[in-house]
């Protein structure tokens, strides 16, 4: 019988302490790394989804078979798989089989056209629904959002209008704000869809359309100071320019974001890499953007992800969506240029945030999601504008 020195005892005890103190370290570990769930947030300007019919009261005629763009079936067909790919692949180097689970567009002239774009195989394989409110745009075009009814549950849905000040004047008709409540990972969130007036007007316009859509924000927030607001568009200015920067207090450090602030993640992208979503003549700009508030954000390095918080952001660059050769290499692959129909996609790219919340903290939303009623201001209008629109129809009718 072999025989065991005290020594050997002590030696042979001490390993086996190391080993546990070594596995208890190990278990410990594992349990603080905690798995989180991801999602996809993005925006997309669809230039000019129009189908083939006239829509009653709008200006649309340059989008029917005998307008300007010869828009008929095969080319509405051809616009609607590519527009549906690019959606569908957004996201999905990061969220691989996944991709968004919102995605916001703008530049989409009904309900027709969004129907038909979710009926496409690759967004339909998804289950892929949409928000739209028809607006007061002249020429018919709007904003929408689309939504994976798998990750988003819709509360409720108002386009709040942008009523045009005095300097303006009572005449002026642009894209309303199409805001969204509803529910991701369990949180309360809003979406506030934009498409700001075009650079044909002066930067007085987008001024007051961003601080229209900042009052949105605010008064969601006023409603529920928990609710996680994105404001989303195709904003036709750049983070550095006032009607982002300062009246929507659209940050570019998360440090320096205050409570009424918001976070451009975009700011830096352009500012000192010198990128962009959309291109004129030569030149990047970066129109495409989602900000977000401060309850979205973690501050001081912190990495708590208990509740929806901010990981990263990109701009979609998928080859397809750029003319590999000839004057214009490069540059986004439009479906028209020149009046010659390219069958592209659109003249700007693409762009998604993602955020994260730990796994099996899904929690419930105790609120019934309702966005705030509109001013007295934005009815009047709004009634305005439907008014407006009954006389459009009735003219028309009355011409033939």
């Amino acid at each position: 019988m072999q025989k065991i020195s005290a020594g050997n005892i002590i030696h042979l005890m001490k390993k086996q302490l190391l080993f546990l103190v070594a596995l208890l370290f190990c278990l410990t570990a594992a349990a603080q790394e905690k798995r989180l769930n991801a999602y996809g947030i993005g925006f997309y300007n669809l230039e000019n989804l129009f189908d083939t019919c006239h829509d009653a009261g709008k200006n649309d005629y340059e989008f029917l078979p005998s307008g300007s763009y010869r828009w008929n079936g095969l080319k509405y067909s051809s616009k609607l798989h590519n527009m549906a790919q690019a959606l569908s692949d957004m996201g999905t180097n990061v969220l691989k089989g996944v991709g968004c689970s919102v995605i916001g567009v703008s530049e989409v002239e009904n309900d027709q056209v969004l129907s038909d774009l979710c009926d496409q195989p690759v967004l339909k394989a998804r289950g892929f629904k949409f928000c739209h409110v028809e607006g007061p745009d002249r020429r018919g075009v709007d904003c929408g959002l689309l939504y994976n009814p798998a990750f988003f549950k819709v509360l409720d849905v108002k386009l709040y209008p942008y009523v045009p000040t005095e300097k303006e004047g009572e005449g002026f008709r642009t894209r309303g704000f199409l805001a969204v409540s509803g529910v991701l990972a369990g949180e309360h969130v809003a979406f506030i869809v934009c498409h700001l007036p075009s650079r044909f007007n002066g930067s007085y316009y987008r001024e007051v359309g961003a601080e229209q859509a900042a009052a949105v924000k605010n008064r969601i927030l006023e409603k529920d100071k928990n609710c996680k607001v994105f404001v989303m568009g195709d904003m036709n200015d750049d983070p550095t320019d006032k009607s982002i920067h300062e009246k929507l207090a659209g940050k570019p450090e998360i440090s320096e974001v205050g409570k009424g602030d918001m976070y451009n993640p975009w700011y830096n992208i352009l500012v000192k890499k010198g990128t962009g979503t959309l291109q004129y003549q030569g030149s990047w700009n970066l129109f495409d953007q989602i900000l977000l508030s401060p309850n979205l954000l973690n501050k001081n390095e912190e990495k708590n992800f208990s509740s929806l918080k901010y990981v990263k952001k990109e701009i979609q660059r998928m080859p397809y969506l750029f003319q590999t050769e000839g004057k214009y290499k490069g540059n986004m692959k439009r479906t028209t240029a020149g009046g010659v129909w390219l069958n592209g996609y659109s003249d700007h790219l693409p762009v998604v945030v993602y955020v994260a919340k730990e796994s099996g903290r899904t929690g419930k939303v105790n609120i019934d999601g309702k966005l705030p009623e509109y001013t007295e201001a934005e009815q009047q209008f709004m009634d305005k504008c439907a008014e407006e629109l009954k006389g459009y129809i009735a003219k028309e009718a009355a011409s033939k």
